[in-house]
Parts: structure tokens; sequence; C-alpha cells
């Protein structure tokens, strides 16, 4: 089932677009199976659940953090993620580059719905803080 799936993603997809597997709750093995059918970006949403998998996976894929990072992790997920998805506050970036080796690539997560119970900047908030970690 994963094969067949992967194999009419991958097929659907235009040429240029990496597809990023989201491995919550998967196991080994089928993150494994997923590589072998051509997946070379993975995403995690927990720091402590990708540590399980980087360690049997390692550096074979791209890992990127796609859920909430909490400050205290940082360091943790610097030496498993390639990219972090869901910087939301300048703190946080503070801590990234504080901890970080070189250029780290992030991405900026917007809660463009604006749900209190979700992670994210408000869209009206993007560009100051774009601005501010730009500094």
């Amino acid at each position: 089932m994963i094969r067949e799936n992967i194999e009419k993603i991958l097929k659907e997809i235009p040429q240029g677009v990496t597809l990023v597997a989201a491995t919550k709750t998967r196991s080994v093995e089928e993150i494994k199976q997923a590589i072998e059918c051509g997946i070379t970006d993975i995403g995690e949403n927990y720091v402590q659940e990708a540590e399980k998998k980087f360690e049997a996976i390692g550096k074979s894929v791209r890992w990127h953090l796609i859920g909430h990072l909490q400050k205290n992790k940082v360091k943790k997920a610097l030496k498993i993620f390639d990219i972090i998805e869901t910087v939301d506050s300048l703190e946080l970036a503070m801590e990234i580059s504080k901890y970080a080796q070189s250029f780290y690539p992030v991405l900026i997560e917007v809660n463009s719905a604006k749900e209190p119970q979700k992670s994210g900047v408000f869209p009206e908030d993007v560009e100051t803080l774009i601005e501010k970690i730009s500094k």
C-alpha cells in the first residue's frame, strides 16, 4: 500500500516540487519502505519521536520539523533536522541562531485562521517578524 500511494503521488506532482512525507506515528520500517520508494524528505512533529527514528535512518533523507518547537528542545532539534518549518517568534529564531553552527534554514509558521489553540504568527505580524529575524 505504501509503495502504490507514493508512486501515485510522485507521478502527480510537478517536477521541482518536493514531497515531504509526514511520518508521525509511523514505524521505522514503514519510513524505510517509503524511502525505498523515492521519498527523500521526512517531516516529523516532535523532536522526541524524531530522535528514535533518526538513530535508525540517519541522514539518508532530509529531515523537516513540521511541529511546534519549544525553545528548550532547539539544541536537540538542530542535531536532527535540516530545516525547521515552524518558527513563530523572534525568541525561537534567536535560540536557533544561538546554537546553529552556520546558516540554518527556517520557515515562518503563519496562523492564517488566527486560531488561539494553534501556533504561528498572525498574518499581519509576519512582515515585522521577518524584519526582526533578518537582523
